[in-house]
């Protein structure tokens, strides 16, 4: 008797990513699932599949040979029952929250108490770990830190110049 194979979520982002314009190495990584015949949702975060394990693995794995072949810097995958919370995981949707905590940890300071010097270090960290590239970054973290979007600017602008 033939057991039926796990069905598994996928969530994984290719980097770098370009909205606008991906790079050969995600086309790479979105034909690795279509091969196995598995749809993906393109997220503004991440991109997301579901599937037999058995097609998803080979999905991955072959992901990761391709996109790295095509110039990917770095890719995030977690994988997990098709009812896994992935969110309960670290989740890319959650990114942003992830490095902020960990910001704050870093400051020993809760974002709602930072003063303008830790602001000032809690964009620079965020800026080293890539927090602005995710879409809306700046938006969100203006209103966590009670400031305007330009002064989140000027501090990356400070930062970069």
């Amino acid at each position: 008797m033939a057991s039926k194979s796990k069905p598994v979520a996928a969530e994984f982002l290719v980097e770098p990513f370009v909205e606008a314009n991906p790079g050969p190495h995600v086309d790479a990584a979105l034909e690795a699932f279509a091969a196995e015949g598995l749809d993906v949702e393109l997220g503004p975060f991440s991109s997301s599949t579901e599937g037999d394990v058995e097609a998803v693995a080979a999905a991955v794995a072959e992901m990761i040979r391709s996109a790295m072949s095509q110039g990917a810097t770095a890719i995030r995958i977690q994988v997990g029952s098709d009812d896994a919370d992935l969110s309960g995981i670290g989740s890319l949707q959650n990114a942003l929250t992830d490095m902020v905590g960990a910001a704050e940890r870093d400051l020993q300071t809760p974002a709602s108490d930072w003063d303008r010097s830790q602001k000032q270090a809690a964009v620079r960290i965020l800026h080293e770990r890539g927090a602005f590239l995710l879409r809306g970054a700046v938006d969100d973290m203006a209103e966590i830190m009670g400031v305007s979007r330009i002064t989140i600017y000027n501090y990356l602008n400070a930062i970069e110049g």
